[in-house]
């Protein structure tokens, strides 16, 4: 069975397509990989184990097809990692298409972030401080030269799309 078709209302199967397989030609197949047991890495050193691939492409007659691969990964340690090379392959029997230096799986340390120290934290905090310094400077007296009305004050502080509807009335 290669594909089949459903009517999406009813659910009825429309069409089904078959393929014939011939027992004497060599097929292209992907192959699940499944890991078992736990790390060494992640019990002893902190570590994390990520499963990186899960299947790999072999080339072999349709009698020869596994039905996937298993790997003990209880030996893995923290920055060690199981290659496609690594896999229990018959070679006479089994081509490998994938890549042998791709990664199947591996154990990585935990990413902490630094804290950063007093003084940097410090030093964020002041530079968004400064606008309000040059806000909070010298008041404007009433009766000095150079003093802005009120209402001029008020226009400066609205926004610019209120103060151009202003103007269009």
């Amino acid at each position: 069975l290669k594909d089949w078709l459903v009517d999406p209302t009813t659910g009825k199967l429309l069409h089904v397509d078959l393929m014939r397989v011939a027992m004497d030609v060599r097929m292209k197949v992907k192959v699940p990989v499944h890991t078992f047991g736990e790390p060494a890495g992640v019990k002893v050193q902190g570590g994390v184990f990520e499963v990186v691939t899960r299947e790999v492409e072999v080339e072999c007659l349709p009698s020869d097809i596994p039905t996937d691969f298993r790997m003990d990964v209880s030996e893995l340690m923290l920055g060690k990692q199981l290659r496609v090379g690594d896999l229990p392959i018959d070679s006479a029997k089994i081509k490998l298409l994938t890549e042998p230096e791709r990664v199947i799986a591996h154990v990585v340390a935990l990413k902490v972030e630094e804290e950063k120290p007093v003084e940097a934290a410090v030093a964020e905090g002041a530079a968004p401080a400064e606008p309000e310094v040059i806000k909070k400077g010298k008041k404007e007296v009433e009766g000095e030269e150079g003093a802005e009305p009120a209402e001029a004050k008020a226009e400066k502080t609205e926004k610019p799309e209120k103060a151009e509807k202003k103007e269009k009335k």
